[in-house]
């Protein structure tokens, strides 16, 4: 039966996908169920989107009273300029990277399975941050129930594989198995990821299907003889074809270029503010994407702000000086703003 969703229905899933703080997840998954035909043909989708409800609602609500034993945290809240889930299978050397690119005190063994809860750690490059999450590995004989919840938020993946591991293509085709069974799609491309569609009937779209862009990371490229022949084998065997650093905890080799890549990949812009008569505020820039405007960092100033914005003055290098400019203009990487209401 189809389910004729409603444009309402439609614009609040869109927001639910642009959503990254688990309260304004909230507030568009409400406004999903609101606005969705009531019918058979969603029963299904209004199922899973009222036990969505349900586990954030009681996430945010945080331990019960009269509970002193909570479980561990498995979705971390997103910061820095975006957040990317180090993904990978057993014994690829993922906790390691995470520890030498964000400084973490996470443990690193060498044995499998090290890794249990998520562990963020912030990834700086210049005067911004990533958040780099280490995941349990991904494996069927240590299944992670929660993974697909924890992967929510994230705005890409790293995947971490050891050419250098006889069993690595056979892991990989595991990892992207599990993945498949929680609707988790790694994808080589970095733009924005068409939705994809739930069951038999393409007029249902699914809201929770995740498609993260994903960048490969070669581990332990000092232990592997002829790194790029190994690699070309690799892509002709699986059909891969993620872009690919080739990286090494212990030596530190190729961990420089992560930073420098992801921000180009992510689209980064750095936007920075000022008061009127007063210097721009150049320790804390604003980040957006390519193509957002002077309005969108008005919102991430405050959300009021943005409904109250006229207009933006810009300076930009030696070219732009206090420039007046509308709530659509869009921004560039280095802008500086001075917001007017």
């Amino acid at each position: 039966m189809p389910a004729n969703l409603t444009p309402e229905y439609k614009a609040a899933e869109t927001a639910y996908r642009k959503a990254r703080e688990p309260r304004e997840r909230l507030e568009c998954l409400r406004e999903m169920l609101r606005t969705m035909p009531k019918h058979k043909g969603t029963d299904h989708l209004q199922a899973e989107v009222k036990t969505r409800i349900r586990e954030l609602t009681e996430e945010l609500a945080g331990p019960k009273k009269g509970g002193a034993h909570t479980g561990p945290v498995t979705v971390i809240r997103p910061e820095g300029a975006a957040q990317l889930a180090l993904l990978g299978p057993p014994n690829s050397g993922k906790s390691a990277l995470h520890a030498r690119l964000t400084a973490s005190s996470a443990t690193v063994g060498p044995y499998p399975f090290t890794t249990r809860y998520p562990q963020p750690g912030m990834l700086p490059f210049e005067d911004i941050a990533f958040q780099i999450v280490d995941l349990p590995p991904v494996a069927h004989e240590h299944p992670v129930p929660w993974l697909a919840g924890a992967l929510q938020p994230a705005d890409g993946a790293l995947l971490v594989v050891d050419l250098g591991d006889p069993d690595c293509i056979d892991q990989l085709t595991a990892l992207h198995g599990i993945l498949k069974d929680r609707r988790v799609t790694l994808t080589e491309h970095w733009a924005p990821a068409p939705r994809t569609h739930a069951g038999d009937d393409e007029s249902v779209l699914d809201p929770f299907a995740l498609v993260l862009p994903t960048l490969m990371l070669a581990s332990k490229a000092d232990r592997v003889p002829h790194l790029e022949e190994e690699l070309q084998v690799w892509r002709e065997l699986t059909g891969l074809r993620y872009p690919v650093l080739s990286v090494s905890a212990e030596t530190g080799a190729g961990l420089g270029e992560v930073g420098p890549w992801l921000f180009r990949a992510l689209g980064v812009v750095r936007v920075y503010t000022k008061a009127p008569g007063r210097p721009p505020d150049r320790d804390r820039p604003f980040t957006l994407r390519r193509g957002q405007t002077v309005r969108d960092v008005a919102a991430l100033v405050h959300k009021d702000l943005a409904e109250a914005l006229k207009y933006g003055r810009l300076w930009r290098g030696d070219e732009i000086h206090g420039l007046h400019v509308g709530r659509d203009h869009t921004v560039v990487d280095g802008d500086v703003i001075e917001l007017h209401t």
